[in-house]
């Protein structure tokens, strides 16, 4: 009997005529996708399999198509299914995201938002002359909606992961003697 070659369980790889491989799986939904990226060898489509074929065993595959949502849609709804939130919170969230999120994350989707682009965004404000307390707020505030992304399986992991960021350090405002009242 000759030898009996093993066939993987989540999916396939073939060369293209670049010369490079394409890596697709079956995903848990039933939907062949291809990897986001081809591959120089085989070996890396086989090992991208591999890890691929991990993530779902373990249950922790993400539909790549599950954070094709924007940021300022999703932000918005988690606005509004919040009820417990009072309603000068609803109004001062909403301020927010209309003044400091929209204007630089209109077109990203919560799949696109990465750490580095969330420095940026925060880098732009603060160079926009927002406030630190405006801006640690915004920035709690996204913090906040992609906590929910990763808990709704949106994403991995939640890309507001800079120290500090969230902080505010507001003076002591100043408080009158009994003289000068």
């Amino acid at each position: 009997m000759g030898k009996r070659r093993g066939r993987r369980r989540v999916g396939s790889i073939r060369r293209l005529p670049s010369g490079r491989y394409q890596a697709r799986y079956l995903g848990p939904d039933g939907v062949m996708r291809p990897a986001d990226d081809t591959f120089t060898t085989k070996t890396e489509a086989e090992e991208w399999l591999t890890l691929t074929e991990a993530e779902i065993l373990e249950d922790d595959w993400i539909d790549p198509d599950a954070g094709e949502i924007l940021i300022s849609d999703y932000a918005a709804t988690w606005i509004e299914e919040r009820p417990g939130l009072r309603p000068k919170t609803v109004v001062n969230y909403r301020s927010l995201l209309r003044c400091h999120i929209v204007p630089h994350l209109a077109t990203v989707t919560v799949g696109e938002l990465t750490l580095a682009r969330v420095r940026r965004w925060r880098k732009k404000l603060l160079d926009s002359g927002t406030g630190l307390v405006a801006t640690a707020k915004a920035y709690r505030l996204l913090r906040a909606v992609m906590n929910t992304a990763v808990d709704d399986g949106l994403v991995k992991r939640n890309p507001c992961r800079i120290k500090g960021a969230g902080s505010e350090n507001s003076p002591e405002r100043p408080v009158l003697s009994v003289a000068q009242v």
